[in-house]
């Protein structure tokens, strides 16, 4: 992955519009802590988790093919689907009603959601080494592998002038 050079706009601005952002967000959260009721009666809330985990599949699905497919976009769809596992995990958690349910929840984030969270995080701070392992796993797989693939960072040093 290239860095921004340091005359960039997302070098000079970015950065900070992000961390003053996470900075308004903290009076914000006071706020909410303070006025959000403890208890709350959704309609629809069947719709909601279902379009959470609709979402949770399509970003492990896409985790999975822009592995197997060698796309620059690898990395971003690894981070997506932890930060999504995590979010499952706490609200999982939190939300849960009674002691059946916090035991089921506490189960599923430490048995599947934490765990794949991190093997996310991992592939994503390791997608090149991922994705040839893959497609040397594939080349074994077959008689004859094809043609060879650059990976995302051979394909941006060779773009570079």
């Amino acid at each position: 992955m290239t860095t921004a050079p340091p005359t960039s706009f997302g070098y000079r601005w970015v950065a900070p519009m992000l961390v003053l952002g996470a900075a308004l967000l903290i009076p914000w959260t006071l706020v909410l802590a303070y006025r959000l009721p403890s208890r709350h009666t959704s309609h629809h809330w069947d719709v909601a988790w279902v379009g959470f985990n609709v979402a949770l599949v399509v970003s492990l699905a896409a985790t999975g093919v822009s592995i197997a497919r060698r796309a620059s976009w690898a990395t971003s769809a690894a981070a997506v689907a932890a930060a999504l596992l995590l979010c499952d995990a706490w609200f999982d958690n939190v939300l849960a009603n009674g002691g059946d349910e916090h035991l089921e929840a506490a189960l599923e984030a430490v048995l599947v959601e934490l765990p794949l969270a991190l093997f996310c995080l991992w592939l994503a701070g390791h997608c090149d080494q991922t994705v040839a392992a893959v497609r040397g796993a594939i080349g074994r797989g077959r008689r004859s592998a094809g043609p060879v693939v650059p990976s995302v960072n051979e394909r941006e040093t060779a773009s570079r002038p």
